[in-house]
């Protein structure tokens, strides 16, 4: 039974790298949407989020499989109650990604990004890019060196993002109230997806280590 057990075990830890991965294209198609104007890719983005949810519910109902029939000890207690809210975070990324290309269908056939904001933009999508690879590859390794790098791009957007409302805040501001909401929002959405990516590198630290890191517990 034990061996069936960890067999289940090891099976929800793949099943949470495969959801992180499945963020990443996602979030790489809602970002070309969003700098090119691509509705048709927009759309993509979109319609594949139904398949993110899909894998999320497959794999909260295996967890609450294993705690219903298994019984599990402490240690893989915690695993299994840290990969339920890891998967709610990771599924919320996918939907951040789904709303970057909503803003894209939303706007189109214009640029939903202000001009002057699009480099500032691009920055914030690969710092979220960098971030959701880095997730993914902690998921599958339990590599710890990927926190504090996780964090640390957090840390920049989160700079970023408080540039972009800066600059919608200064009085030589010229781009339209609907341009305005438009930044705002985009911004909004790359620096939560980046919340969320830290969120379940701090909980892959704490299932490794025991310990927990921070705000960790109401993440």
């Amino acid at each position: 039974m034990r061996k069936v057990f960890q067999a289940e075990l090891q099976e929800v830890r793949e099943e949470l790298a495969e959801i992180a991965q499945l963020v990443a294209e996602a979030l790489d198609k809602a970002v070309e949407s969003f700098e090119s104007a691509d509705v048709e890719l927009a759309q993509e983005v979109i319609a594949a989020d139904a398949r993110i949810d899909f894998k999320q519910t497959a794999l909260d109902e295996k967890a609450i499989e294993i705690l219903a029939l298994q019984g599990p000890v402490a240690s893989d207690l915690r695993t299994i109650v840290a990969s339920l809210r890891m998967s709610a975070s990771l599924e919320r990324m996918g939907d951040l990604a789904r709303h970057i290309a909503q803003l894209t269908r939303l706007r189109y056939p214009e640029n939903a990004a202000p001009e002057a904001l699009r480099r500032t933009f691009g920055k914030m999508a690969e710092l979220d890019q960098s971030i959701i690879r880095d997730v993914a590859e902690l998921l599958a390794t339990h590599d710890l060196t990927l926190v504090a790098k996780i964090q640390g791009s957090n840390a920049e957007l989160d700079e970023l993002h408080a540039s972009i409302f800066r600059a919608i805040a200064e009085p030589s501001w010229s781009a339209s109230p609907s341009s305005s909401v438009d930044a705002a929002l985009a911004s909004r959405y790359f620096e939560r997806f980046a919340d969320h990516g830290v969120s379940v590198a701090r909980k892959v630290s704490y299932l490794v280590t025991g310990e927990w890191d921070g705000d960790m517990t109401s993440s």
